[in-house]
């Protein structure tokens, strides 16, 4: 903004210069009252410069006959990475739904690159028809229990936080380093405190005195909520309540009864994580309103929860709202019931009219070393990488929860043969490993998993929350160590092998996590890899996404790491066979 800009948008107001764009007879869904208003809605430059049947003349005009006209919803919580797509293709995606603006925390790539991971996130982000703000992330690694490819110091937290489209610090996770007063993890939450910023929680089932504690160390949102009880506990208690509805975790329908007219001030809606399939074919931020209103909520309380509440809570003053001086990211609906938008305009201009996006992307294919060949093994790939030598009669396993990110731990008498452990499809019981892939430490973590179903072959992926070093699954040794060999051929990605033939692959060559290619062609290879994984005799409705919690420390109750077993209840790492 400059004077000569801001003197236009105030000639504009008082009616002594036409707008850039004057949208008629719009059904205007005002966030503050709760009403809908019949009104012109006038625009100069990327600001509503004021509403009005007073506003008739225009360089560009749009009659709305009667259509509702609403502010961009913003998607108050998500991992971008974890829709497989850079910023660029993210954004063409969800500008079609209404989305014109996102709160990402980019943990996953700063647990590959570290501050870097982050640069790049912001420098890839700019100049898109989604403005993406981001929280620094707090947890990098997410626990001690494994190898990831950085650290987030207090010092890159505080360098990173002076970026003007960093908004806070990331979720706090380590929540039981907030109770125990880790000094470490006090730094972290002083620094954001000390400038203003934000600080994203993660605190799920988390109740009583030690909630009360969490929150007044100056923890502002949550997104972990599973019950209306904890929902109205955290809520009564000034927290923001960010209802989930994404891929792998859907809150929505459990949290709605929560939200009452009281107090629907303290609640937003973010996605966290969202596969391209869903973004491209489901929707955004626009089908979690579908969804609420259908479920019974007032259509003017849900769009407040996704637009002012979001803006509001994270300090982005001049968005959310239709109003003079705010932002003109509008939405048109041709009702409040589909939330199917008709045309988007974001900064004042179109971005997206019909369901075709109209915008000047500029090429998004990042051309850093560090941030494409991020696979580094010291270790030669061979199938004895994989061998497991017996050394008791009994073996604790990772039982997989149909549904479900957590685990059991579960203890069985695997397959034996001269000595080794074998893998058994006969009993769904098979190897896993995680190969350490960022420093070149040679780790590789050996378990047993019950539940994947595999009957032939193995596949692998180099997405594995948090610090996302290779996962793979195999019914040998042999498929195991191929399949590792093309994910080290691809950089990084997904890939199913059958008697030593790569049979489907998915290329994630942007730090391991992410494609540089557009959502249909990433949907449509996620699409072909769980495919062929289902012809292996796979169980879950996508393997690779239930494969890349397999190695989160952080989520009940045995995990794997590049370190080894890990009991998460105890949060120590086991022996496989403990005698």
């Amino acid at each position: 903004m400059n004077k000569e800009r801001l003197s236009s948008i105030i000639d504009t107001a008082r009616g002594e210069q036409p707008a850039g764009l004057l949208l008629l007879n719009a059904r205007v869904a005002n966030v503050f009252t709760g009403e809908v208003n019949k009104t012109n809605v006038a625009v100069t430059d990327n600001t509503i410069a004021g509403l009005g049947k007073v506003y008739t003349e225009a360089v560009e005009t749009i009659d709305l006959e009667g259509a509702y006209l609403i502010p961009g919803l913003i998607d108050a919580h998500i991992h971008i990475e974890s829709s497989l797509l850079s910023p660029r293709y993210f954004a063409e995606a969800a500008v079609r739904w209404g989305t014109t603006a996102v709160i990402a925390d980019p943990h996953e790539i700063a647990n590959v690159l570290g501050v870097s991971g982050v640069e790049f996130m912001l420098n890839s982000s700019e100049g898109l028809p989604v403005d993406f703000f981001f929280a620094v992330p707090s947890c990098v690694p997410a626990t001690d229990k494994e190898n990831s490819g950085a650290q987030l110091s207090v010092e890159d937290i505080k360098k990173l936080l002076e970026h003007p489209r960093v908004v806070g610090l990331g979720e706090m996770m380590n929540y039981p380093g907030v109770l125990f007063k880790d000094p470490q993890v006090l730094e972290k939450l002083i620094t954001a405190a000390e400038r203003n910023k934000v600080t994203d929680g993660h605190s799920p089932g988390l109740t009583g005195a030690d909630l009360q504690a969490y929150l007044a160390a100056g923890i502002h949102t949550d997104h972990e909520c599973t019950s209306q009880e904890e929902a109205l506990e955290k809520s009564a208690l000034g927290m923001k309540v960010i209802v989930r509805e994404g891929t792998a975790a859907r809150n929505l329908k459990d949290l709605l009864p929560a939200v009452n007219k009281s107090n629907y001030r303290q609640f937003l809606f973010g996605s966290d994580d969202l596969e391209a399939h869903d973004l491209l074919n489901r929707g955004h931020i626009n089908h979690v309103l579908k969804e609420a209103v259908s479920q019974g909520l007032d259509p003017i309380i849900v769009i407040k929860m996704a637009t002012i509440n979001t803006a509001s809570t994270y300090r982005l003053l001049n968005r959310g709202a239709v109003a003079p001086g705010y932002r003109a990211d509008l939405v048109v609906m041709p009702d409040l019931r589909s939330f199917q938008p008709a045309l988007v305009i974001k900064n004042g201009r179109i971005a997206c009219r019909e369901g075709r996006v109209i915008w000047p992307f500029k090429d998004d294919l990042p051309q850093r070393d560090d941030v494409l060949n991020t696979v580094h093994l010291k270790e030669n790939i061979n199938p004895q990488l994989f061998s497991l030598q017996i050394q008791g009669e009994k073996a604790n396993v990772i039982e997989l929860i149909p549904d479900q990110i957590i685990t059991k731990k579960t203890v069985l008498s695997p397959k034996q043969d001269n000595g080794f452990i074998l893998s058994d499809p006969d009993r769904d019981l098979l190897k896993i490993a995680v190969v350490e892939r960022h420093r070149e430490t040679g780790n590789v973590g050996k378990g047993l998993v019950r539940g994947m179903g595999l009957t032939s072959g193995a596949i692998a992926s180099s997405v594995a929350h948090d610090s996302h070093n290779i996962v793979i699954i195999g019914t040998s040794d042999e498929d195991m160590s191929r399949a590792l060999a093309g994910i080290i051929k691809m950089q990084g990605g997904f890939v199913v092998v059958r008697e030593g033939k790569v049979e489907a692959s998915l290329p994630l060559e942007v730090a391991g996590i992410m494609s540089q290619k557009s959502a249909p062609e990433v949907a449509s290879g996620m699409e072909k890899v769980v495919r062929a994984a289902h012809a292996l005799g796979a169980k879950p409705k996508n393997p690779f996404l239930t494969m890349s919690f397999l190695a989160l420390p952080v989520i009940p109750s045995l995990k794997l790491t590049d370190r080894g077993l890990v009991d998460v209840d105890r949060f120590e790492i086991i022996q496989l066979q403990e005698g």
